[in-house]
């Protein structure tokens, strides 16, 4: 069976182990960087709102637009309704680069998400120095230390996170360090399946106050509703988007339904 994630994170490990750089003269660089756009803010409006993603490949579907212009897919989304954007900035498995990012973030005006697979501090350090309005932390790859860490720089520098979980006990996880923005991904990234059902099921236990959004395996208008309805504020999606035809209506069917209590 595939380990996609044990893999990716090998990868990224192995360069963090080999990162020369002093954290302290990161941090101090990144402090200076321009304003960050509110991504937590961008994501609590009137009704579902979404986070729009640009990426080229995945590791389990291979390509899905090799020849993506990041601009270009920037403003389709924008003309959408998109809340915010998410870039994946990983070359290897994705296909993605930094470039990218300031790119989209230059033509859309909108808050962006750096995708990738945080593995230390510098990584936060990094996403902010690029132009990052937000980081991904995914529970499954970081141990407590590591996951409380990285929330506090985020916070320092002015950055959101979105504390990406599975099941229960990453939500636990999640909440005791204090994440302000939980996203459940369906996606199962040992293995790339998804299981549709997972968000409705974990949606109770994330608190009003927390910032909730339903990742992958998110097709159409029925399958946002339904996300909407369990309390879900946004949703993020990728492979549906990217791939469309006509990705500002696909978008535009996707937002605005009417979000309910958790």
């Amino acid at each position: 069976m595939p380990t996609y994630l044990a893999d990716i994170l090998r990868v990224h490990r192995a360069r963090a182990a080999a990162d020369p750089r002093d954290l302290r003269d990161l941090v101090r660089q990144a402090a200076t960087a321009p304003p960050t756009r509110d991504f937590a803010a961008a994501l609590r409006g009137d009704g579902l709102a979404c986070i729009a993603e640009i990426k080229r490949r995945s590791p389990s579907k291979g390509d899905l637009d090799p020849t993506l212009d990041p601009e270009l897919v920037a403003k389709e989304y924008v003309a959408g309704g998109a809340a915010c954007l998410s870039v994946l900035t990983d070359r290897q498995f994705f296909g993605g680069s930094p470039a990218d990012l300031a790119r989209a973030r230059d033509a859309s005006g909108l808050p962006v998400l750096r995708k990738d697979f945080t593995v230390q501090e510098a990584d936060v350090a990094d996403a902010r120095l690029m132009g990052a309005d937000a980081v991904l932390l995914i529970a499954a790859a970081l141990a407590d230390g590591e996951l409380t860490r990285c929330l506090a720089l985020a916070g320092e520098l002015h950055v959101a996170a979105i504390v990406e979980v599975h099941d229960e006990a990453e939500l636990e996880r999640a909440l005791g360090a204090e994440a302000r923005i939980v996203g459940v991904n369906q996606r199962d990234l040992r293995t790339f399946t998804v299981d549709r059902e997972r968000a409705c099921a974990l949606a109770p236990r994330i608190p009003a106050g927390v910032v909730a959004v339903a990742e992958s395996g998110i097709r159409d208008e029925a399958d946002a509703r339904r996300l909407a309805e369990a309390g879900y504020d946004a949703i993020l999606v990728g492979e549906s988007l990217v791939r469309a035809g006509d990705r500002s209506g696909r978008l535009r069917a996707l937002v605005g339904h009417p979000v309910g209590p958790r």
